[in-house]
């Protein structure tokens, strides 16, 4: 017995009006409008959740990585979340106004400023993590364990697909 992988949802359900017909034009990127969808669905899920605690998406990341791994520079924030320097400059100033974060120099590179997580946001590593994981079942609900791996196999295989496209095209002028 064969499994429908993508089950219609009924009709005037919330998910048939999420996901309305491709017109024509986007049909020669069906996987482009898909992700698309999807991306824009779980930030909006996202959002939610964290307005919960006071975060917006994307800061709960990097309070994530100051709490795995300590303090932090600036410089390698941006590299371990692969965002940019004025992204993640914005979301640092963000962050230490709710603060949650503090800024200081480094005492060993004077150009460099060191982002370590303050008692405050401590207070909201349970919660975060909880929201984490609440964002995770609603993401994959009705996947089986198998069906997970192989949809982060996918991914990851885009990804890199992406990543690969990215450093071939031209830099911006």
């Amino acid at each position: 017995m064969s499994k429908d992988p993508d089950p219609a949802p009924c009709a005037g359900s919330a998910a048939d009006m999420a996901r309305p017909p491709m017109p024509p034009s986007i049909q020669a990127g069906a996987m482009n409008h898909a992700i698309f969808r999807v991306a824009r669905l779980h930030r909006m899920l996202a959002g939610q959740l964290l307005r919960r605690v006071g975060l917006h998406p994307g800061q709960e990341l990097v309070m994530m990585q100051l709490w795995d791994l300590g303090p932090q520079r600036q410089t390698d924030l941006v590299r371990l979340l692969g965002s940019d320097a004025a992204t993640m400059t914005r979301t640092v100033k963000r962050l230490e106004h709710a603060g949650f974060v503090r800024r200081r120099p480094s005492e060993t590179d004077r150009r460099a400023t060191i982002i370590e997580p303050t008692a405050a946001s401590l207070a909201l590593r349970t919660e975060v993590e909880q929201i984490w994981a609440e964002l995770e079942a609603s993401t994959v609900g009705g996947l089986d364990e198998e069906e997970q791996e192989t949809l982060i196999r996918a991914l990851t295989r885009i990804e890199n697909s992406l990543i690969q496209s990215a450093e071939h095209q031209p830099p911006l002028a």
